[in-house]
């Protein structure tokens, strides 16, 4: 077998191969001996038919059968001799084929890319020298306490940090806000609305021109919709409301008792400060994982320079697109709005589709080096946890995974949190004071 390799571009080859005719020719005589082996032809018993009726009747069987073979074996056996990392299928030209001449074909493949791995053992790192106080044992449970906040009814004026229940309606332009944008139908006109008095409350300063006011009171408020708005129709413009007080109200806090801690089944006060401690400390840990771990992957990234296969990185920006549209829908941001910043949305899911497939191969190259992978327990521990996340049997979740070629995706998840587990090891951490305003 003869194979040659040219460069079409970075991370793209085109192999040519060329398998010698006797070589086919042996693949068609075992082809036809295995044919006449199983082939089943009226008069005859089975496997016995006579040698020049199998090759009458099966023909065609036979020699698709021996090309599929050919190339797919010389195929493999050419990676192998090239020692090449192959991604994806092969796009297969067929060239020449037939009894008692050479097989040639071409496989188009896309590689992936070549580079020396850095030394990634000690790779320096910060890490803020956080620890959970009092004080964000104290916050945490005063967000415990606004959960489960009572609202009463008070007979007085408003005042900043009350909640208060509206009616109101709402022009730009001495037009109904509909009128401008159809979609934000919330901005133009509600009833029995309930509006947390504190800055920036659905419009930046709308609540503060409610304070003073009673139940009953009408007023016209006025606010200037900001240059970056949500809603690009009003951005920059202003808008009157019309606004009825329907209602005053405080919020009430639960006393921090016995009685609350057991609503979160703790026996007590104290054991509820404990386990309250225990959360945050363990979310402090999870933040400072992740911040160590973003930072090894960038330290890998700035020491490597080499091309990326174009299908993987096109693939994977099509994914980080569709991730931002649907944020973006989710958070009520129009689809004109969306096709107005396609430019910038793609430009940022290019930029970030090419770090993240450079992260994964330099990844695996390291587990690769290191021997790191996953066993079948870690597999079938990971499709216990999606079942139980999901309230499924597991036998219904794998079913699912293998049908979408999931499996692969799971395993390349647990070696990617293996591998960041090892730099995470060997890394060279130095504690930096934390930043002014950082909480656990």
């Amino acid at each position: 077998m003869n194979v040659t390799v040219e460069n079409l571009a970075p991370c793209k080859k085109l192999l040519r191969v060329d398998v010698d005719a006797q070589a086919v020719d042996s693949a068609f005589e075992a082809a036809m001996a295995e044919f006449q082996r199983h082939a089943r032809l009226p008069g005859f018993r089975d496997g016995k038919a006579p040698r020049h009726l199998i090759v009458k009747v099966y023909a065609r069987d036979i020699e698709a059968d021996v090309k599929r073979k050919l190339i797919s074996d010389s195929y493999r056996q050419a990676v192998q001799e090239q020692k090449l990392r192959i991604i994806g299928a092969p796009e297969i030209e067929e060239i020449q084929f037939g009894r008692g001449q050479a097989l040639q074909f071409a496989a188009t493949v896309e590689t992936a890319p070549e580079f020396e791995l850095p030394e990634y053992k000690g790779l320096p790192v910060r890490l803020e020298a956080r620890a959970v106080t009092e004080a964000d044992v104290e916050r945490a449970l005063d967000v415990l306490r606004a959960d489960r906040a009572s609202f009463q009814d008070v007979a007085r004026p408003v005042q900043s940090g009350d909640f208060v229940v509206v009616n109101y309606s709402g022009t730009c332009e001495g037009r109904p806000i509909s009128d401008l944008t159809p979609t934000a139908r919330s901005l133009t006109e509600q009833k029995q609305f309930w509006m947390h008095v504190q800055r920036d409350t659905l419009v930046p300063g709308f609540t503060d021109q409610l304070v003073g006011a009673q139940a009953g009171e009408k007023r016209t408020v006025t606010v200037d919709f900001p240059a970056d708005f949500v809603t690009p129709q009003l951005a920059g413009k202003q808008g009157v409301y019309d606004v009825e007080i329907v209602q005053v109200k405080e919020r009430v806090l639960p006393e921090l008792n016995d009685e609350f801690a057991r609503a979160f089944e703790a026996e007590n006060v104290e054991k509820l400060r404990e386990g309250v401690e225990r959360d945050l400390e363990n979310e402090l840990r999870y933040k400072q994982g992740s911040q160590l771990r973003n930072q090894l992957v960038r330290g890998l990234l700035e020491r490597v320079q080499c091309e990326l296969p174009e299908s993987v990185v096109m693939n994977e920006t099509r994914h980080v697109i569709y991730d931002i549209v649907r944020e973006n829908q989710q958070r009520g941001v129009t689809r004109e709005t969306i096709d107005k910043q396609k430019d910038e949305i793609y430009s940022y899911a290019s930029r970030s589709a090419k770090e993240r497939v450079k992260a994964a191969f330099l990844l695996h190259r390291i587990a690769e080096k290191e021997g790191i992978g996953a066993t079948q327990e870690e597999i079938s521990g990971r499709i216990v946890a999606l079942a139980q996340q999901y309230q499924m049997k597991p036998e219904k979740m794998l079913r699912q995974l293998r049908e979408r070629n999931g499996i692969g995706e799971i395993e390349e998840q647990i070696i990617t949190n293996k591998v960041l587990d090892f730099l995470q090891l060997h890394a060279h951490i130095e504690e930096a004071p934390p930043r002014p305003g950082s909480g656990a």
